[in-house]
């Protein structure tokens, strides 16, 4: 039986043991290049099968790879956005596997000496904060592509993303959920995105994840046996495949089985994982150092120049965020969740830096509601920063209401009423009624007509109280404003 609740990070199984979940992530993030690592052949999305392989993708005989600097000018930004070492020198190594997809019979990677070495990366799940490990970020290739939806009895090879740049980012296995996994991954694909090496799209495969997944019981020390879990490309199906892999393998440890290692798919349709193939070890590949490519020497010049070029990283402006407008660190790590999200939210918060909270609210609340629904980047939300400030200055100089303001943010969001904040207001009638004698004037009418009401209040029932300011808001169509209706009831009720 699962503990419900994401933060427990123990399972209980049919005979009462607990089970502690063990996962380690390897993240394949496309570098956002022009051209591919070894060869000048376009790495654009879409195009025609085999339309984009050269000579040297399709391993030609006599052709030579040449590396593309772009690819390790990203790779050292990531190693230093994490905290990492860059090694240098860095050596390619040739990585021997036979599959159709692989023309060349093995795959160009990094094994001994990768060019980013450590690092660890933040993550928040809810209210907690916890250090994910990284164990190395290594350049190497990709593979191309099988496909078999429109051959009868046979496959055919699409050899367009052969060559197309990769970094491989390791991590340790260090978290104990699917809910710390779904975290690290997402905090992952921010910071890709936010030091701009790889635009993060999942659908078209530029991000991808594999799962290592095991399960010990509780105090034991040694690692279980691990299963590794290929190409899940949503933050959904990572979790949904984790939770699946570990409920099995319990499952065959408490009927006295044992956990093969192997690579495992899922299938999102059936939500389970199915065994692919027996799982390789180093050894299996043959590493050695690619005679064709020189060692890579990084200079510290070179370092120093990129992490000018660094903007204020994801962690440096969660912490900012907490201690310049006192947000929670929750706030400040969902605000974070992109570039795009923080550059909004800071361009609302700089105008309203004494309502940063309120800010920060409705950007998380309101803002993505509607960007999850209507699946938009925030880049392209029809609500600017600027009409947003104008709409929260008039919730707080008490103009609107909470709940008129929502009025008002979907007549700018839809363009309904092509106006500014105020014209909108005026032209639905939602301006907040401040009066005091005005509001004093309807709750007097209010207690001369419901003395029941006030004689339960008065006997110690919260919830007459209540329902005496619903009345007051109900014949003000709500528009009173409601802490000068709280106010000005206790203060005639006591």
């Amino acid at each position: 039986m699962k503990l419900s609740h994401p933060n427990h990070f123990y399972l209980v199984g049919k005979s009462n043991m607990q089970w502690e979940i063990v996962i380690g992530l390897e993240v394949h993030t496309q570098l956002s290049t022009q051209s591919k690592i070894f060869s000048g052949a376009s790495i654009a999305y879409g195009a025609m099968p085999n339309t984009q392989a050269c000579a040297v993708d399709l391993a030609l005989p006599g052709v030579l790879p040449v590396l593309n600097r772009g690819a390790v000018e990203r790779a050292i930004k990531l190693g230093l956005a994490v905290g990492a070492k860059i090694n240098s020198p860095s050596i390619f190594a040739r990585k021997n596997y036979f599959y159709p997809d692989l023309p060349k019979g093995y795959q160009i990677s990094q094994y001994e000496l990768p060019i980013v070495e450590g690092g660890t990366i933040r993550i928040q799940v809810g209210e907690t904060e916890k250090d994910v490990r990284l164990t190395r970020a290594h350049l190497e290739e990709d593979a191309g592509k099988s496909l078999h939806e429109d051959f009868h009895g046979m496959s055919g090879i699409d050899l367009n993303r052969a060559g197309t740049p990769l970094l491989e980012i390791v991590s340790e296995p260090d978290m104990r959920s699917s809910a710390e996994a779904v975290a690290y991954a997402k905090t992952l694909h921010a910071l890709v995105r936010w030091i701009g090496i790889c635009d993060g799209n999942m659908q078209e495969g530029s991000f991808r994840c594999d799962a290592n997944v095991s399960v010990r019981p509780r105090g034991v020390e040694q690692f279980g046996t691990r299963c590794e879990i290929k190409n899940l490309n949503s933050f959904r199906f990572l979790e949904k495949a984790i939770d699946f892999e570990v409920d099995r393998q319990i499952d065959i440890l408490e009927d006295g089985g044992t956990i093969r290692q192997e690579t495992r798919l899922y299938d999102a349709n059936k939500d389970e994982t199915r065994t692919m193939r027996s799982k390789e070890d180093a050894n299996d590949y043959r590493y050695f150092p690619d005679p064709d490519l020189l060692p890579v020497e990084i200079s510290p010049a070179w370092i120093d120049q990129l992490k000018s070029t660094l903007p204020e990283l994801p962690q440096a402006r969660r912490k900012r965020y907490i201690s310049e407008y006192d947000l929670s660190a929750y706030d400040a790590s969902v605000l974070t969740s992109s570039r795009e999200m923080a550059i909004y939210f800071e361009a609302v918060a700089k105008q309203l830096p004494a309502q940063a909270k309120l800010c920060a609210n409705w950007i998380m609340g309101e803002i993505s509601a509607r960007l999850n629904k209507e699946d938009m980047d925030i880049s392209a939300c029809p609500v600017t920063p600027e009409k947003l400030v104008a709409l929260l200055a008039r919730i707080h100089d008490g103009t609107v209401s909470g709940k008129a303001a929502k009025t008002v943010f979907e007549c700018m969001w839809s363009g309904e009423l092509d106006q500014n904040v105020d014209a909108i207001i005026e032209a639905k009638g939602l301006k907040q009624i401040s009066d005091d004698s005005a509001i004093e004037k309807l709750v007097d009418e209010v207690l001369a007509a419901n003395e029941q009401q006030i004689a339960d209040y008065r006997n110690g029932k919260e919830k007459a109280f209540n329902a005496l300011v619903g009345q007051v808001m109900k014949a003000t169509k709500g528009k009173a404003n409601p802490a000068q209706v709280n106010a000005i009831l206790k203060k005639k009720l006591s």
